[in-house]
């Protein structure tokens, strides 16, 4: 009998592939485990095994594995179950499913090995420098890897030297698989066990009268091993006696000391004493009404205004699932949400709590991984962002998806283009878990639910401690460009507002959703605009590095001192970023700290959690940022926060501008008078009338939820269609035109629903791809998976027409 094995590979084909194994490993292998196979001429992949059969595969003559990677599975059956649903729900393939989910210490690359090939004569002068040096390294040692030639070298491109190299015959490649996860080892010390008898013990102290550091650390030891009755680190040993290392080494070598490794966590959290608290009467109602509501309803809403404590409702509801022996998964938006909260939770819940996101390295992810994976008491609270969806959950009791209207919970590169909040009510159906979406604005889809009694909701109307909401001021800047009251981009209502609260002793929160010093730099003379050569898009200037920056490939280029197209030197900057608010306040207001948080400054691991730590600990007085601010960070000495340019966010060429605009005016101003002291919103804006900015001021959500909800259905918008948008790019304009004509007449010809396209977007080229896009609506009560069956026939359709093979399709559905 033959056996075989199902695996997905990593790589975006549609279907997975069978690789024969022997007996013994069939019964060895359980789904979930990682085997390396063969795949294509020379690569090796690592793949996730998906099923076993008898059964050979028709269309080819299936292959053997290469080695079994694995002891126990480390993806589980509910995880393969919701994979399934989001590759067919989002209209991708499995393997880019698979290969966004694990970490990537876990998706082992084919790592190419070089080697010199033997019995060949190579004239050394033929050879130039490059090639000179690879040949001498592989003379110290039988092979290398492409990453260390890259360091030889001291240069990116090698391969055409390599490939040099190959066709001189001096080397040969093979393709090996690396294991890349290594766990933390701490090195601890110990006495050997002969001195531990009392005369061995006074014959080595005897012994060591000479050496009198080696027999002041010896005596250190045997006080610090009273005292801490645990197992002791070289580390808290040097640390704790003012030794040195080398002291520890030569008791080493002496045989006095014995040296020994403990694997152990790369992130631990310490619980703080006193952290319990009770809950008001407010958020007592609104806990025991999600729990009324969960009796029902499988999601709840809870909407409850900005600084209503929506965190301490969470924290208790987490605790009541932890008593139950539940796991939970704390859904944020934002990594820089994260390191609040991370604070808050541990220093409640101690070091039950476990953090996955993007700024954790690569085995720091698998730990926790791991101990998700274990059920491990470490990783009874999980918290991080969409991507922590795809953890090893078993026993899942409870998902709270904080700030869920946020438009960051909706991957948009590279597939799967999942929303973490619609996936994550998939992941708690399959668990039988309950799911808490919270927000002060929540999304337009998420309270269209609620009215038609999808969802349970919960409403909290009064701040904690019944502080109360800060008060709005508008200010007109037309007005006041014309009254010659603005000094750069502050009006003197606000620099005033500005110098009151910094006098105060209070802190300030200034948002203008633009990153650099200005959007681009204009010729007064012709109006030339420097345009990247990639991307349709102007430069955007950065004064305190002196270039101008691409957004959407990085291309940069120095400031330029002379027009490009009539060589005049008469240039300016327009419009304006964080970088310019920034030393625009430095001038204003030298003797203070001003901050600045966008994605320039959190580049690094720690990057937010420095700049948040600073604000918190009052070093900064006033703080200039991008949406990153707008988004549940508490801050209780901040009493003004300014808006300063609304308009910004209302003139987006997107249908939900106007929703979005309400969000983060609101989520911002939520920001201010957090504790006993009032806060105050101060809004610049051109169009104090305007419906969005109106309901801003009043609180207005109902009103604006019901205006918006009236252009959707007229224009035919999410909640009442679907939408699926198809990308098209292509390096060639005109195939790309007659491609997406193609796809959108086949489309229109198939589907008895609104398409509309092929359209250029308003940046219609990056990276040297023309982009054209076509938008499918589909109405609520078509079925949707047929829908979905058409647009995938005609994609593949597509794909066989081979002039046309060379264009490439990205699908987003639910488009956000």
């Amino acid at each position: 009998m033959l056996y075989f094995i199902e695996v997905v590979l990593p790589l975006a084909v549609s279907k997975t592939f069978t690789y024969q194994v022997s007996e013994a490993e069939f019964h060895y292998i359980q789904i979930g485990m990682r085997v390396a196979v063969p795949f294509g001429k020379t690569k090796i992949y690592t793949a996730l095994v998906v099923g076993k059969s008898n059964t050979p595969p028709h269309l080819y003559e299936a292959k053997e594995i290469h080695q079994i990677l694995d002891e126990k599975p480390v993806v589980n059956l509910h995880q393969i179950e919701h994979w399934k649903w989001i590759a067919s729900y989002y209209m991708c393939s499995l393997g880019e499913v698979f290969r966004s989910a694990l970490p990537s210490g876990y998706i082992l690359e084919s790592e190419t090995i070089i080697s010199s090939k033997e019995n060949t004569k190579i004239d050394l002068n033929d050879l130039k420098d490059d090639e000179y040096l690879i040949l001498e390294a592989l003379k110290s040692q039988s092979s290398i890897t492409v990453q260390e030639v890259i360091k030889i070298l001291g240069k990116k491109t090698v391969f055409p030297i390599i490939n040099r190299l190959l066709t001189k015959g001096a080397l040969v490649l093979q393709e090996e698989i690396s294991e890349q996860y290594k766990p933390k080892l701490v090195r601890y010390i110990r006495l050997q066990e002969e001195f531990l008898q009392q005369e061995r013990l006074v014959e080595l102290l005897e012994v060591l009268s000479k050496a009198k550091k080696q027999r002041e650390l010896v005596l250190h030891y045997f006080q610090l091993q009273a005292r801490e009755k645990a197992p002791i680190s070289v580390k808290k040993l040097i640390e704790t006696s003012g030794s040195t290392s080398a002291v520890v080494k030569s008791l080493v070598d002496k045989t006095i000391f014995e040296e020994y490794y403990i694997a152990q966590d790369r992130v631990a959290f310490d619980k703080e004493d006193d952290c319990q608290f009770m809950l008001s009467e407010a958020q007592q109602t609104a806990f025991d009404s999600i729990k009324e509501n969960f009796k029902t309803f499988d999601v709840s809403l809870l909407h409850g205004v900005t600084a209503s404590g929506k965190t301490e409702i969470y924290i208790k509801l987490l605790e009541q699932y932890i008593n139950e022996g539940k796991q939970v998964l704390f859904l944020l938006p934002e990594i820089a949400l994260t390191t609040q909260l991370v604070q808050r939770l541990t220093a409640y819940f101690g070091n039950e709590v476990a953090v996955f996101h993007s700024k954790y390295t690569n085995n720091e992810r698998i730990e926790v991984w791991n101990q998700v994976l274990e059920n491990s008491p470490k990783a009874k609270v999980v918290i991080g962002v969409r991507s922590a969806l795809f953890l090893p959950f078993s026993n899942l009791g409870c998902i709270i998806v904080d700030e869920e209207h946020e438009q960051t919970f909706k991957q948009h590169d590279p597939a799967p283009r999942y929303h973490a909040r619609d996936a994550a009510i998939v992941l708690a159906k399959q668990h039988g878990a309950k799911v808490v979406l919270g927000s002060a604005t929540p999304s337009l889809e998420t309270y269209y639910n609620v009215q038609s009694n999808k969802y349970g909701l919960t409403e909290l109307k009064v701040r904690y401690g019944n502080v109360i909401l800060p008060e709005i001021q508008l200010v007109d800047l037309k007005d006041k460009y014309f009254r010659k009251k603005m000094s750069g981009h502050f009006s003197d209502e606000l620099l005033e507002e500005i110098t009151e609260t910094l006098s105060k002793g209070e802190q300030v929160i200034l948002f203008q959703n633009r990153r650099g010093f200005s959007p681009y730099v204009e010729c007064m003379t012709c109006g030339h605009v420097p345009h990247c050569p990639s991307c349709d898009v102007s430069l955007t200037y950065y004064k305190f590095k002196n270039q101008l920056r691409c957004h959407y490939c990085g291309h940069s280029i120095s400031n330029p001192t002379h027009c490009h197209s009539c060589q005049s030197v008469d240039l300016t900057t327009k419009g304006f970023g964080t970088e310019q608010i920034e030393m625009e306040l430095k001038t204003f207001f030298p003797e203070n700290n001003i901050g600045r948080m966008d994605q320039d400054t959190t580049r690094g691991k720690f990057g937010f959690e420095k700049i948040i730590d600073s604000f918190k600990n009052r070093e900064i007085d006033v703080l200039v940022g991008t949406q990153m601010l707008a988004k549940g960070l508490d801050f209780d000495n901040v009493t003004l926060v300014g808006i300063l340019n609304a308009d910004n966010l209302l003139n987006q060429p997107n249908f939900r501008a106007y929703e979005r605009a309400y969000q983060m005016m609101v989520q911002v101003s939520g920001r201010a008078g957090r504790s006993e002291k009032k806060g105050k919103v101060v809004i610049q804006t051109y169009s104090p009338y305007h419906n969005t900015i109106q309901q801003v001021l009043g609180n207005n959500y109902i009103g604006m939820f019901r205006e918006q909800v009236y252009e959707r259905q007229n224009f035919k918008y999410p909640p009442f269609y679907r939408l699926v948008k198809l990308t098209l790019k292509h390096r060639d304009f005109d195939k790309l035109k007659e491609g997406s004509m193609w796809i959108y007449n086949v489309l229109s010809q198939n589907l008895d629903m609104p398409v509309l396209g092929p359209e250029e977007p308003a940046i219609n080229r990056i990276r040297n791809e023309y982009i054209r896009t076509i938008m499918v609506k589909i109405p609520v009560e078509k079925q949707l998976s047929n829908t979905k069956k058409n647009i995938a026939r005609v994609l593949m359709s597509f794909e066989a027409v081979s002039q046309y093979r060379s264009i490439k399709v990205k699908v987003d559905v639910d488009v956000y």
